[in-house]
């Protein structure tokens, strides 16, 4: 996942913001926001570990292992929560691309990058995560200029244009994340 430096900052800057804004959704008074923060969260500052440049932090093979543990535990309760709500479906499908990104440098030699060409699975997760970034732009405009609020004041966890924002800026960093693998 270690790209060249600066552009890694800007994905660790970028994951850790969302991670933070996800966190700030977890009071919000809207129960949807709040039931899908917490992944949400886990997912940007997850990320934003895994962009930041070798050079400053290269973890050992056993690290990376946890990674894995950690986001299968988080797949697996997805899937549970996917049963009844199909919306996160997309939840599941990022935590299994965290998995297979951190099985990915267990077994690269020295940690870092295999190097080998796109396997299919790259590629699946390439389309999928390019797809909803070109769906969830779409979608932004028209939730930006309807947003506005009727009665009063919006709270910074209650915008649902910012939780959106969030998921694709996540979905970009997964995309530049899969590229680099």
């Amino acid at each position: 996942m270690h790209g060249p430096g600066s552009a890694s900052w800007l994905l660790v800057a970028l994951c850790a913001a969302s991670g933070a804004y996800c966190l700030l959704r977890t009071r919000s008074s809207v129960a949807e926001q709040r039931r899908a923060a917490g992944s949400e969260a886990l997912m940007g500052f997850g990320m934003a570990v895994m962009a930041v440049p070798a050079a400053v932090l290269s973890p050992p093979r056993g690290a990376w292992l946890g990674y894995a543990v950690v986001f299968a535990a988080a797949g697996l309760r997805t899937a549970w929560t996917a049963r009844r709500d199909p919306h996160h479906l997309h939840h599941l499908l990022g935590a299994g691309a965290m998995v297979y990104m951190s099985a990915a440098m267990t077994t690269a030699p020295g940690g870092g990058h295999g190097g080998g060409g796109v396997p299919a699975l790259t590629g699946v997760l390439l389309l999928y995560f390019t797809a909803h970034v070109l769906a969830s732009g779409a979608r932004l405009a028209p939730v930006g200029a309807a947003a506005a609020p009727e009665a009063g004041v919006v709270r910074w966890a209650d915008r649902p244009e910012l939780a959106l924002v969030c998921r694709l800026a996540m979905s970009m960093g997964m995309l530049a994340m899969l590229l680099t693998l």
